[in-house]
This record gives structure tokens, C-alpha cells and sequence, in this order.
């Protein structure tokens, strides 16, 4: 097709804005960002595509939100979408939005990319700057185990913004979905799991273990954060290394039994 590929003619026939609704589809599809009931933010959201799979998605008792410095043109099928025109680096604009949720939200998505220069170099050093941006918007917004998707341009740098968004989420996945055109060089992420505890793996504190689960693992809490330390007993006091962390609670080994 010259110019006017599956997708864009899939988009036309089954009324959404633009075929890039068939790129969110497929990575809901793929990792279950959208539910039922869900608040979800969506970053640089014109000319809307993404607003509608959402929408659909969540359901009349959900929520979207839209967000771009662009006008975006009302949904009039979708009572459950609210847009606001704004730049997301401004509090000004970050304060609606927060309004706008009424607090924290469940899922942050993104398919903002930069006005395309033609050179390469530069069009992905924009990208990964708004993928930054989305991030941080995500991090601000995001309550615990919340997801975030985002799209970022291969290149230099894009492995380090990997590894930083893997440390705020349980896991993170990077994938191609099959409405990208070809000849794209974009990659999405897709975060799973907002973590907000206050350990990371691999850290090492002592903790005094407060009661015993139903598995017979002992159980401390660190601010509030459930952890559960095997082959201890209340009223103990040990030195541990975090293994894993998860949104609600996370395990540790304790270092005198390694």
C-alpha cells in the first residue's frame, strides 16, 4: 500500500483517529495495562487514537485523561475522557491533571515523540528527552503498582533510561508491536508494578521481625512495608539483604544463613 498502510486503512474502517490506537491495543494485549474502572493519563494524546482504545478499555466507571500542547478534538462518544491543553513540564499543567484524577492514577501512557528534523541524531535525543519527561510525570502521578508505557526512539542512552525505569517498576518489557510501520526505529516500554517502597533490592538493614506469616516465614515492617525474612521468629532482631520487592511487600534472606 502506498502511504496508506493496514492500519491506517483498519483505522478508517473502524472509526478510531489515527492507526497508531492499534499500537496501544497490542501492547494492552501484550501486558494488561488497562482495566476496568482505571484512571489512566495520556501524554501527548492528539489527535486522540489512543484516548479512545482507552476509554473503551477502562469503561464508564473509568477514567482518561488527555494531555498535549495541541488541541484535541472532542470525543463525543466518550463521556469518560477529559482533555487538557498544556505542556507537562509546566506545574501549572501538571496541577490539572492531578485535579483532574483527583489524586494518583493507575496507568501513565505515552506516544509523544518530537517534530521530525530529519536528522536522526537529534530527532532521537528529543525523543529520549520526552520519554524523560513521561517518566517523571509517571513517577509523580503513578500510585502503587501502577504501569507506564512509553515510546522512545533507539539509540544512544536508551539501556541507561532502561535501567533507571526498571528500578521505580517490578519489571520492566521492551517490545516493537506489530502496528509500528516497518521502517520505525521506535521501542516502547512498557513498566509494570510502581514500586513506592522505601527498599530497593540488594539493600542491607537490620530489622526486627514483628510476627510470623501463614507460610512460617517471620515478617518485619520497614515504614510500613511489609518484608518477609524465612527461618526467623518473632522478637528477632537480624541484619538482612533485600531479594526482592514487590508493590505491597518484597523477601530477604537474612545474612547470618548465607
Amino acid at each position: 500500500m502506498t502511504g496508506r498502510d493496514h492500519y491506517y486503512n483498519k483505522a478508517k474502517q473502524e472509526g478510531y483517529r489515527s492507526r497508531a490506537a492499534y499500537k496501544l491495543k497490542q501492547l494492552d494485549e501484550l501486558e494488561n495495562v488497562l482495566d476496568r474502572g482505571d484512571t489512566v493519563v495520556d501524554l501527548g494524546a492528539a489527535p486522540g487514537g489512543w484516548l479512545e482504545v482507552a476509554a473503551e478499555a477502562v469503561g464508564p466507571d473509568g477514567q482518561v485523561i488527555g494531555v498535549d500542547l495541541q488541541r484535541i478534538r472532542e470525543l463525543e462518544d466518550y463521556d469518560n475522557v477529559e482533555t487538557i491543553r498544556g505542556d507537562m513540564t509546566e506545574p501549572r499543567t501538571r496541577e490539572r491533571v492531578i485535579d483532574a484524577a483527583g489524586g494518583t492514577v493507575d496507568a501513565v501512557v505515552s506516544d509523544m515523540a518530537p517534530n521530525m528534523s530529519g536528522e536522526y541524531s537529534l530527532d532521537q535525543a528529543r525523543s529520549l528527552h520526552l520519554a524523560r519527561q513521561a517518566f517523571e510525570t509517571a513517577l509523580e502521578l503513578l500510585d502503587t503498582g501502577g504501569d507506564f508505557v512509553v515510546k522512545v526512539f533507539e539509540g544512544p542512552d536508551v539501556d541507561e533510561f532502561r535501567a533507571e525505569v526498571e528500578t521505580e517498576f517490578q519489571y520492566v518489557r521492551a517490545t516493537n508491536p506489530k502496528a509500528s510501520r516497518d521502517e520505525s526505529s521506535e521501542v516502547y516500554f512498557i513498566g509494570k508494578g510502581r514500586l513506592t517502597a522505601p527498599i530497593r533490592p540488594g539493600d542491607e538493614l537490620e530489622v526486627e521481625i514483628e510476627d510470623v506469616g501463614g507460610e512460617g516465614d517471620g515478617i518485619a515492617s520497614v515504614e510500613g512495608y511489609r518484608l518477609f525474612v524465612p527461618g526467623t521468629e518473632t522478637g528477632e532482631t537480624v541484619e538482612v539483604r533485600v531479594d526482592d520487592v514487590k508493590p505491597n511487600f518484597g523477601f530477604a534472606q537474612r545474612l547470618d544463613q548465607e
